[in-house]
């Protein structure tokens, strides 16, 4: 009987990681022996058109990789950060709700609060127009 970390280690304890291990192996193997059977029985035509870059149906452009970007896009993501964010704080607070008394509460209206000011503002500025 060995000592690890502070606990016995059994023969039955040793064995399961055997168990582990070899599956492990096995599994590797399995996945090796796939790509290699599917890169011995594969066909290999290369042209122009299979070696192009595809991105989404678009063909590839030619020049200057700086291209202009809307910035309503940036501006969706970032609303939607804030807000998932949003959602991370407030669920947490609703289930210890009872034992945070009025001072918790008023807490988390105000953040409530600073947030919808942020999505009032938004909408008026236009930010939320997809077009």
């Amino acid at each position: 009987m060995q000592l690890f970390a502070g606990a016995a280690v059994t023969p039955d304890y040793a064995q399961s990681y055997v168990y582990v291990v070899a599956l492990g192996i096995v599994g590797a193997g399995f996945v090796f022996a796939t790509l290699a059977i599917s890169r011995l029985l594969q066909r290999y035509h290369p042209y122009s058109e299979k070696l192009s870059s595809y991105e989404c149906g678009i063909e590839l452009l030619v020049g200057d990789s700086w291209s202009p970007f809307a910035v309503r896009y940036y501006i969706y993501a970032l609303l939607f950060v804030i807000f998932d964010v949003e959602a991370v704080f407030v669920y947490p607070w609703a289930l210890v709700f009872r034992s945070l008394g009025k001072t918790g509460f008023a807490e988390m209206m105000i953040f409530i609060a600073v947030l919808l000011f942020g999505l009032l503002y938004a909408w008026a500025k236009g930010a939320l127009e997809w077009s």
